[in-house]
């Protein structure tokens, strides 16, 4: 017999279904990790102000932002209407958004609408209304740009999408609305109400110390279908055994991100604009791409008239600066950036932006480095570039 106060000995016997606790298990283990599991979710849907059974688990941004789009397709087909469903969003979407729109089109399952932001690399809600048709389905839009750091009226969009569905006969429940807030998360108000999203992806790759683990938020009167098959887990849209280890880290990491955001904004938005300032007026013939006012307070693109933007990664990273001329997703992609493109079309398309974007480590004095570099790097490449 055991005694009571004697610690029980465990015994893992169960390595087919793990090497870790299995969330799904029966045993001890498994139950003290689904424990683990719920708090975790508890945890980020006290960030998103929502219900933990709005939060789902993916393996990062990409993922959730697939099962937002397609798991919405998915669904309309399953409930068999007569029509062929329409799409919409922005031409400068992360990938992820705009290659999965791309698909959809090609395979003919979708109509699709790509609005054209402003020079300023924000969208006009009354554009995004514009589009919305009888067959509207899905309105994606992201809050904030990966490249160039603009800030996407998301609030607003949210309004003009509701007004449409409060006068319109048939289909209430269309069209939904999604948000990409992978880099947003970091700096801005995520409360999913105030938002008036039905869908939001996070991605834990763009919070410190967060994981390699994404998180679709689904509104609770929301119906989407699962994009993979395999297994009933995360409310059965997820299949796979949950990456627990990862999700663990996010949940932390953004307990420690909700603590120090306001204060660690201030900082970045103040270093922002010095950066921003020193390099308007230390140099002639750059273009700062997208808003000055919204945009992230850590993102900085500017364009160098004349000298291709890879070419100066090259140069800086050689003087130890590590910056990027497009989002690292399409880096591999022959030709400059899309998104400097579609504000500035009259660029050459091989010159691209520049992105500098500020961290936790980053001060003064290194951006005060850079400019030093910048123009020793401009001065020897000026005899090519005139």
């Amino acid at each position: 017999m055991v005694k009571s106060n004697q610690k029980l000995k465990k015994i893992y016997l169960d390595y087919a279904a793990s090497i870790s606790a299995n969330p799904s298990s029966l045993h001890i283990l498994g139950i003290e990790a689904k424990l683990k599991l719920q708090n975790a979710r508890i945890e980020v849907a006290s960030f998103l102000k929502a219900r933990p059974q709005e939060i789902i688990f993916t393996s990062g941004g990409t993922e959730s932002n697939n099962l937002a789009i397609q798991g919405v397709i998915n669904k309309f087909f399953e409930l068999d209407f007569k029509f062929i469903p329409h799409i919409i969003t922005t031409n400068i979407e992360h990938p992820s958004v705009l290659e999965t729109f791309k698909i959809l089109k090609k395979r003919k399952l979708v109509e699709v609408s790509f609005v054209s932001v402003e020079k300023s690399g924000i969208v006009d809600p009354k554009k995004i209304k514009k589009e919305i048709k009888n067959n509207t389905i899905l309105i994606s839009v992201m809050y904030a740009n990966n490249e160039i750091g603009t800030i996407q009226p998301i609030k607003e969009i949210a309004k003009e999408i509701r007004y449409y569905k409060k006068y319109k006969k048939n289909l209430s429940i269309f069209p939904l609305f999604h948000t990409d807030a992978v880099q947003a998360v970091n700096y801005l108000d995520l409360n999913v109400e105030k938002l008036g999203v039905d869908l939001l992806s996070l991605s834990g790759t763009k919070i410190e110390d967060a994981g390699r683990v994404g998180v679709l938020y689904k509104k609770n009167s929301v119906k989407i279908s699962a994009i993979f098959g395999g297994g009933d887990q995360e409310m059965g849209l997820r299949p796979g055994t949950e990456n627990l280890k990862e999700i663990l880290k996010f949940s932390n990491a953004l307990k420690f991100l909700q603590k120090n955001k306001d204060k660690e904004n201030e900082r970045l938005s103040k270093l922002r604009d010095y950066f921003i300032k020193k390099l308007l007026k230390s140099f002639s013939n750059i273009i700062l791409n997208g808003d000055l006012e919204e945009r992230l307070p850590n993102n900085i693109n500017i364009t160098f008239l004349k000298i291709p933007s890879d070419l100066l990664v090259i140069e800086l990273s050689a003087k130890g600066i590590m910056v990027s001329s497009k989002s690292a997703c399409s880096s591999s992609q022959k030709g400059g950036s899309y998104v400097i493109e579609s504000i500035n079309s009259e660029l050459d398309k091989e010159i691209g932006g520049v992105r500098f974007s500020l961290g936790k480590k980053t001060n003064k004095a290194d951006i005060d480095y850079t400019i030093k570099v910048l123009f020793k790097i401009l001065e020897k490449l000026k005899k090519w570039y005139k």
